[in-house]
């Protein structure tokens, strides 16, 4: 069974941050300005720190493309740190709650938890969305496109989100803080600059919509396979993400059957889309029922937790003399969650490339294009 695999490397202040993309197909274009655009979102956002000011990320390809596709064998992107300084970096001795510090320094034995946070860092998740963006590529050619947004900033929750994923991409692009509803992104920068004034920081909520996916990715039959576990993970491993939802999500625990499950219809009309013409009035189940995708939009939704370096740092304990001090203050951003947004988005769109890969055999683009055609004329026959 083919297998797309995405493993980043490097440290937050070391040259650079590197993603290797095994088991990519051959022949699937490669937009390395769609990439820089996604890197230079995820660098943006009301509420973003000074490191942001240093950088200006942009992706080099550094094995597996030629001629603008990917080649048959690994793809290899770099994003280089201008703000390198891994061996002059000061030691860390104070840990700071909420962040890998102590915890690392205890699995790791090491009192310097400068090697910790080093890796730790939401930095690393610039190897994520350049993956991400090789991903989109593939999707592209399937008719699958993966769009984020921010819905929640602190207790500011956006109220006029449009039904239309486009609409509301075009609105999410326009607001500083990724967000359609103009007047939550007011709402949303005053409370983050509220926060700042106190020293402190603000978590909240990225939706992420991808449509156009066919029904039949992932699986019932092995726990591991299953489309909605796979997602959930991908996302829950983005530095600070607390929580994921699919589809209605805990809200589902509080309704009644028949206000949580989506009736099935069948249209002609949509007999060549991504459902093969079986078609939802509703779509609480984020467009997956069993592990498998059903051909409705997937929806998902994660909480990101407020960034754990305050300008005003929390009680904690010097390893060096068992003594208590406050925690180590390192320079960081008051809200991340727009910023989040795109590695949400990323991670998303690398899943379903995986899950795509699996689902039509992953050599080449032409061979899987070939293999979904040849599904969708089956499907139709049902």
């Amino acid at each position: 069974m083919a297998e797309l695999i995405v493993r980043t490397a490097g440290e937050s202040h070391g040259p650079a941050v590197v993603a290797l993309v095994e088991g990519f197909p051959a022949g699937v274009p490669v937009d390395t300005d769609r990439i820089n655009a996604d890197l230079a979102r995820r660098q943006g956002g009301y509420g973003r720190g000074g490191r942001m000011q240093i950088e200006s990320d942009t992706v080099e390809v550094l094995a597996g493309v030629r001629r603008g596709h990917t080649l048959p064998g690994p793809v290899v992107l770099v994003v280089r740190n201008r703000d390198s300084r891994l061996e002059e970096a000061p030691e860390v001795t104070r840990p700071r709650p909420g962040h890998a510090d102590l915890a690392g320094a205890l699995k790791y034995l090491d009192p310097d938890m400068r090697s910790i946070l080093e890796r730790a860092s939401a930095r690393e998740t610039a190897g994520r969305v350049a993956a991400g963006g090789l991903a989109k590529g593939l999707l592209a050619a399937f008719g699958i496109d993966v769009a984020a947004w921010v819905t929640r900033i602190g207790n500011v929750t956006a109220a006029d989100v449009p039904a239309a994923v486009a609409e509301a991409v075009r609105g999410r692009d326009a607001s500083e803080v990724a967000c359609p509803d103009a007047a939550a992104t007011k709402a949303m920068m005053a409370a983050i600059d509220a926060a700042r004034d106190a020293g402190d920081t603000l978590g909240g909520v990225v939706r992420c919509t991808a449509t156009g996916v066919p029904a039949g990715l992932g699986s019932h039959t092995q726990w591991t396979r299953k489309l909605d576990g796979r997602l959930a993970r991908a996302v829950m491993s983005i530095q600070a993400i607390k929580g994921v939802e699919i589809g209605l999500g805990f809200e589902a625990a509080a309704r009644p059957g028949s206000a949580v499950h989506d009736a099935i219809a069948y249209d002609a009309s949509q007999a060549e889309g991504p459902a093969a013409g079986f078609v939802r009035p509703t779509n609480r189940a984020g467009g997956i029922e069993g592990g498998i995708s059903n051909g409705a939009p997937i929806v998902l939704s994660a909480a990101m937790k407020p960034i754990a370096t305050l300008k005003n740092p929390l009680p904690s304990v010097n390893l060096a003399t068992r003594q208590a001090e406050d925690a180590t203050y390192e320079r960081s951003d008051v809200c991340a969650v727009p910023a989040a947004s795109v590695v949400v988005e990323a991670v998303v769109a690398t899943e379903l490339a995986a899950a795509l890969v699996q689902r039509f055999g992953g050599d080449s683009l032409a061979a899987m294009q070939a293999a979904c055609d040849a599904w969708r004329r089956a499907a139709r026959n049902l």
